[in-house]
């Protein structure tokens, strides 16, 4: 079990809100994705200093939108950035075993998933995902407000879920974020 907390919450969500503004000023990515860099996790592990809970959208991705480089973010990706046992575990995995004091609930605005839940009836499996939205935005037709609330409702069910301590005891803060896909802006604490 990793129990080395040298990244508070704080110093974590510092470092994505820098990555983010190098991100919004940049043409190409900033990330090390080197061999050398490659080698280096692959021989010392991984050390991620945030875990990132996101929606699968392929215009969604965390580690340009956060500079990062390979190693530094624990991702967890599913449609509509709704929340379920397998990712708690996956969360509750990074916090005791990789040290992670930082959950960031990163939705997205024109999400697809929460698009789904306020204009259609879907069936299948997507159900499963927009009966969870619906469980969150009620009945709210505003993309923006919904996904806000959306992304609330995963907050809300990691921190109830996992009982999770304040950051006072090296504990686990859980806040949510919503990624502007036009400008590239991540709006924090929302």
């Amino acid at each position: 079990m990793h129990t080395d907390h040298s990244v508070s919450a704080e110093q974590a969500l510092n470092r994505l809100q820098e990555g983010n503004a190098r991100f919004l000023h940049t043409k190409q990515s900033c990330s090390d994705i080197s061999p050398d860099k490659r080698q280096e996790t692959l021989k010392h592990g991984q050390h991620p200093y945030a875990v990132i809970v996101t929606c699968s959208d392929s215009r969604v991705i965390p580690e340009y939108i956060f500079s990062a480089d390979i190693g530094d973010l624990f991702i967890i990706r599913v449609a509509g950035n709704v929340i379920d046992d397998h990712q708690l575990g996956s969360i509750e995995y990074a916090a005791e075993h990789l040290g992670i004091r930082l959950v960031v609930v990163l939705g997205h605005d024109h999400c697809g998933a929460v698009d789904a839940a306020i204009n259609h009836d879907p069936d299948g499996y997507i159900k499963f995902i927009t009966d969870e939205i619906r469980l969150a935005i009620g009945n709210e037709t505003d993309d923006y407000r919904a996904c806000c609330m959306n992304v609330r409702r995963s907050v809300s069910l990691i921190e109830s879920s996992l009982e999770i301590q304040h950051e006072e005891e090296h504990g686990l803060k859980v806040i949510g974020a919503l990624y502007r896909l036009e400008s590239g802006a991540v709006e924090f604490d929302i």
